[in-house]
């Protein structure tokens, strides 16, 4: 709860606002706030509960999304903090956030925010988490249609883990097999012929370790009920996800090397 006062207040501060010119004060906003992304409280009910209305309800949470998200680590910066850490690897794996928002005619006359492979409206958010499956870092949002390799490049992180590569090795599924060159992925199973036994034992070390780090989306999407179904911009899940992140770094006490707690020093 100090974690998003305190940063609320410091926003208010630097944007020069007036005491007592708001409706709800830092305290109130940050209460707002995070039982939106905690219980998931819908906005008709939060602005009641205020005695706001609904509009200053849902600027007061955009405001509260922005400043959390401000916060989060950046790709490269999540990837040198793993470095720093000895971490011996880190794990790639996309996730697809629902969202109730109306179809929207893409490319082809295709719904650009419906995910073929899960049946329902959402954006793509790509999660690199640490090997026991905590989450480093999340994208920004890429429409739901939009498969996790070219979400991938289109965030630049398998030109950020090339980069990385030597030291720290990346785990994927066979989604990001395009990329293989950069990423340990699995060896596909080709119809001609079966794997040899070192291929098979290979795939089953990389499930086994891969598994675990696929604890991250989970951690996000059970922590906060807010990432479960996104009924706002679907634009703003990327934001939304990573002020999920700072969140779920402040409940934890939890920062990516000693040397970013100035990030987090509310």
């Amino acid at each position: 709860m100090l974690f998003p006062f305190a940063l609320l207040n410091s926003e208010r501060r630097c944007r020069g606002t007036r005491r007592r010119r708001r409706a709800l004060g830092c305290f109130a906003q940050a209460v707002l706030v995070l039982r939106w992304f905690c219980d998931g409280t819908r906005l008709r009910q939060l602005a009641a509960d205020n005695k706001i209305s609904r509009s200053t309800a849902y600027r007061y949470l955009h405001e509260g999304i922005d400043a959390l998200a401000s916060c989060a680590p950046g790709l490269r910066q999540a990837l040198a903090g793993a470095e720093a850490e000895g971490l011996t690897h880190v794990n790639l794996d996309g996730i697809v956030i629902a969202t109730d928002r109306l179809a929207a005619p893409g490319l082809n006359g295709a719904d650009l925010w419906w995910s073929g492979k899960h049946t329902h409206h959402g954006g793509n958010i790509q999660v690199i988490s640490a090997p026991d499956g905590w989450p480093l870092w999340g994208s920004e949002v890429r429409p739901g249609r939009e498969h996790d390799m070219p979400c991938a490049r289109a965030h630049g992180v398998i030109g950020a883990l090339a980069e990385v590569s030597a030291g720290l090795p990346a785990l994927a599924d066979l989604g990001y097999e395009g990329a293989a060159h950069v990423l340990r992925v699995p060896v596909k199973k080709n119809k001609r012929r079966k794997l040899t036994d070192d291929q098979r034992t290979y795939n089953k070390l990389l499930r086994g370790l891969r598994g675990v780090g696929e604890r991250a989306n989970a951690l996000l999407t059970v922590t906060f009920k807010a990432l479960r179904r996104v009924s706002l911009d679907p634009w703003r899940i990327g934001r939304i996800t990573r002020a999920a992140l700072v969140l779920l770094y402040q409940e934890h006490n939890w920062t990516l090397t000693p040397s970013h707690n100035a990030i987090f020093a509310y």
